[in-house]
């Protein structure tokens, strides 16, 4: 893992039960800034992190947003989990050397690592349709893979997830993300994770150019109306058109290469590599994205995923972000530069061992 750009939000914003950001000014509603061409100015850096599950836990049906209650023992959870650690943080350091297991997995820098969203949302998932949160069935035959930040996950090539592997026997057996190939953050779509929640928006008059900070993907978006590229050329990040729709910044993605998942459970943990796993193929994916600003300092990000070949159903999540200060640096992607090279040099060293 790498050190994140840290980046201080300007604001945390409560949202209400009644929409999700319906920001209010001291003068009355929320009045959109624009640009120098009369469109809503959505320029910036904004952070998605999130604490929320993108799939709904099954015990909230289609409860789509948290009671008053419930909003209350989350936040003595949170609470409870803040006092433990900071105990946790004055107890005397334990000077022995750790236990002699055959495998060790650790991230060696996790204090980087945003495990909370900016503010307090009411969602009870991301997913916002199905109606119960959840993804929809997927198509008879629908391609499945699993792997996560535990022990490699056997299985065959493409590997299309983001983290982990299949094996060492060489770098296409590695997720996506290791080779430096996509973020496992970057999508499109955006999914909060572990790090590097972070999306940089700059508008010109005929384009909009959204860069993400994990692995430094800036998709240039015209606006101007012109068409899509040949179906025969496939990307890594699809080929974008944007269009307005009153306040809100439209956009529509087509042409993946098929080299990367449809969508999955999207939550990357240390736990069993049995509860990361992905489906499908993204290449019959239409994926629309919907940037709204409904405050100073906060935008609504939508998108809805229509893939014929995967799923039963379309997939329709909401993931609100808010504006932050400082900037993007680049993100130097040492896990190809040295990492991967290093994992494939090890397990060389090991066959010759064995």
């Amino acid at each position: 893992m790498k050190k994140t750009t840290k980046i201080i939000p300007l604001v945390l914003l409560c949202l209400s039960h009644a929409t999700l950001a319906f920001a209010q000014t001291q003068s009355g509603q929320f009045e959109i800034p624009l640009t120098q061409w009369g469109r809503p100015d959505l320029q910036g850096v904004w952070n998605f992190s999130s604490d929320i599950p993108m799939e709904r836990p099954e015990r909230f049906g289609t409860q789509r947003f948290l009671t008053d209650e419930q909003l209350e023992e989350r936040r003595e959870r949170i609470e409870a989990a803040r006092e433990r650690a900071e105990l946790a943080a004055q107890a005397p350091l334990d000077d022995g050397a750790p236990p002699v297991t055959d495998v060790v997995i650790a991230g060696y820098n996790d204090f980087w690592m945003e495990r909370s969203g900016l503010g307090e949302s009411v969602l009870t998932s991301h997913i916002i349709y199905p109606d119960n949160g959840r993804l929809p069935e997927p198509l008879p035959g629908a391609i499945r893979q699993y792997g996560g930040l535990g022990l490699d996950t056997p299985g065959v090539r493409p590997v299309r997830f983001v983290v982990g592997g299949v094996s060492t026997d060489g770098p296409e057996d590695r997720g996506l993300s290791e080779r430096c190939i996509v973020g496992f953050n970057s999508g499109p779509p955006f999914t909060p994770s572990l790090y590097n929640n972070n999306v940089q928006i700059i508008q010109s008059r005929d384009t909009v150019v959204i860069l993400t900070e994990n692995i430094h993907d800036a998709r240039i978006v015209p606006i101007d109306g012109s068409a899509f590229i040949d179906d025969d050329i496939r990307l890594w990040s699809g080929d974008s058109r944007g269009h307005w729709e009153e306040s809100t910044l439209v956009v529509e993605t087509r042409n993946f290469n098929g080299l990367r998942q449809s969508l999955g459970t999207l939550d990357i943990t240390f736990g069993n590599p049995n509860d990361n796993y992905s489906y499908g193929h993204n290449y019959d994916t239409v994926l629309t994205e919907r940037f709204t600003r409904v405050g100073t300092h906060t935008l609504n990000y939508e998108f809805e995923i229509d893939d014929p070949s995967t799923w039963s159903d379309r997939v329709q999540a909401l993931i609100p972000m808010t504006k932050s200060s400082g900037q993007i640096y680049e993100y130097a992607c040492h896990e190809g530069n040295y990492g991967l090279m290093n994992i494939l040099r090890g397990a060389r060293a090991q066959e010759r061992s064995e």
